[in-house]
């Protein structure tokens, strides 16, 4: 699957009206991924970014990260967010639903997301349909927090220790990989 990208002046762009929200913005990048339908029709979703703001717009949303939020990833949706999210570094919290640790940790990890605007945060349910991407990206426990930049895994956590993340994402930022 592939992502196109592309950024256009705001002089270009004029002001923002939908049934959702309005307001002008200023430089946008534009965010294109396929993704197919239930019954195979390939349809796709638009995302305008201002300055780290993700405005979301469309009918099929479900492959759109969002600053300041984690969002939920599937081994459909993994891969074109961490393309378009390049530049930026990627943290993926690998878990199941059944984990208790996972369970202790999603709130702090949340927290995270809310104070490194910078990164992008994602979530992966190691479930039986995620099962092939979470053996492609190592996961041997849960949970597991993989850190990503320019698209490869350059740290990693294992458990339910947010010290040792806040660490990790620290290192990888001031470029201490």
């Amino acid at each position: 699957m592939m992502a196109l990208g592309i950024t256009i002046p705001s002089s270009t762009i004029p002001t923002l009206r939908s049934p959702c929200c309005s307001g002008s913005i200023g430089q946008a990048s534009l965010v294109f991924v396929p993704r197919k339908s239930a019954g195979g029709i390939p349809r796709g979703f638009l995302r305008k970014e201002e300055r780290g703001v993700v405005l979301k717009c469309g009918v099929n949303m479900g492959c759109v990260a969002t600053v300041g939020e984690v969002t939920d990833v599937d081994k459909d949706t993994f891969w074109p967010i961490v393309e378009t999210a390049a530049p930026k570094i990627v943290v993926v919290d690998m878990y199941t639903q059944w984990c208790g640790p996972c369970k202790i940790i999603a709130p702090k990890y949340k927290e995270l997301s809310e104070k490194y605007l910078d990164v992008t945060f994602l979530k992966l349910d190691c479930n039986q349909e995620n099962k092939t991407l979470a053996k492609e990206l190592g996961i041997r426990v849960v949970p597991t927090f993989k850190i990503l930049k320019d698209g490869k895994i350059v740290k990693e956590v294992t458990g339910a220790k947010i010290d040792a993340l806040v660490q990790a994402i620290d290192a990888v930022l001031s470029g201490d990989e």
